[in-house]
């Protein structure tokens, strides 16, 4: 019989995570969690016996923590890999870790709470199965037909549409969305900026307590000043923002200043922060001004949007197929006819920086 459902083990110290998981994940159509391990040791057995499809793998564990387990896996039988990690700091440099020796996602310990809470934790959680997923094999092993659990909601939620753009500045901005493999991605984008490159503005799909660390870890490796967005950040040449995971991160403008406005509520594209919802109020207070970068992610978070940018007069860039490590975000925006050019990842900023300085002529 022909496999349907995503194969899921779960490797994870504590029981009432792997409970939790198990228990969220059991409501999910097209997703089966075949097996459970309390460590590394035992997960290794686990994997000979079920084949997972998806592993979800704790860091710190006894016996051998999840880093030493990852680094040992990638180099033997590489498997799709989701970390699943506490809110701390050190929780949080572990899953960059983790992620630069081949994870692919990553998502907090879940925990009892409301139904909203609940919810969204199995939204992000599926999510992130789906995204490690379509990082296997993908030309040779169809995607499941998934059932969504709870309507998709578009950026109306957030902010209405754009009717026109609002007039002003004229200073350059690039809008960045990124979703699976984007951690990478936006290191390569970043490094290549030069120092007085335009403001930056990233949505970046990540968990909250987790966009500090990766912002930090960011502005060590490059020229320009990298943080994790506050609530009312100008947006300034030579430096980038990254959204506050949990948030949505909206562009906002008073008289010829840009700033960003941090804005909690519903999940947009099963996402929080959203891509579209930036994408959105770039459209509205930049428009022509915007210079819009889509890179490697799964599902269609930012097409909207992008399409709109366009029609405001943005310039908008898609990472091409070859260089993605999921092709669905680029290949939707393209599909909706909202980018003007299609590029391998190291050449996105080069082409970032000649257009605004072509603008400025």
């Amino acid at each position: 019989m022909e496999q349907t459902d995503i194969r899921v083990l779960i490797i994870d110290d504590s029981a009432v995570v792997r409970e939790t998981l198990s228990s969220l994940l059991a409501q999910e159509k097209g997703i089966e969690v075949v097996a459970t391990a309390p460590d590394p040791i035992i997960g290794e057995k686990k994997i000979e016996q079920f084949s997972p499809d998806v592993l979800i793998l704790d860091i710190e564990m006894p016996r051998m923590d999840g880093l030493t387990f990852l680094r040992k896996l990638m180099s033997s039988r590489p498997i799709p890999t989701i970390i699943c990690s506490g809110k701390t700091d050190s929780g949080g440099k572990g899953a960059l870790k983790a992620i630069e020796l081949g994870a692919v996602e990553i998502i907090t310990k879940p925990k009892m709470g409301t139904r909203e809470f609940l919810n969204e934790s199995i939204i992000a959680i599926s999510n992130a199965i789906r995204a490690a997923y379509a990082t296997r094999n993908k030309k040779l092993r169809p995607q499941p037909a998934i059932k969504p659990v709870s309507p998709k909601l578009t950026a109306d939620v957030i902010m209405p549409a754009p009717l026109k753009t609002v007039g002003g500045s004229t200073e350059r901005i690039i809008a960045v969305g990124a979703s699976t493999g984007g951690t990478e991605a936006l290191r390569v984008f970043l490094e290549a900026m030069p120092a007085q490159c335009p403001g930056i503005v990233i949505v970046q799909h990540m968990p909250e307590h987790f966009t500090r660390s990766f912002a930090d870890r960011l502005n060590e490796l490059c020229r320009i000043r990298i943080k994790e967005a506050e609530d009312g950040d100008s947006v300034v040449p030579g430096q980038a923002l990254i959204a506050n995971g949990g948030y949505h991160l909206l562009l906002k403008r008073t008289g010829n200043s840009y700033s960003v406005e941090l804005k909690d509520g519903p999940l947009v594209c099963r996402h929080k922060p959203s891509v579209d919802v930036l994408f959105r109020s770039a459209a509205r207070y930049g428009g022509k001004n915007v210079i819009g970068v889509i890179l490697t992610g799964m599902g269609d978070d930012g097409a909207r949007g992008m399409e709109e940018m366009k029609k405001a007069g943005a310039y908008n860039i898609a990472q091409n197929e070859e260089s993605c490590v999921v092709f669905g975000m680029p290949k939707e925006a393209i599909a909706r006819g909202g980018v003007d050019r299609i590029l391998p990842l190291e050449q996105i900023a080069g082409e970032a920086v000649r257009k605004s300085l072509e603008a400025q002529k």
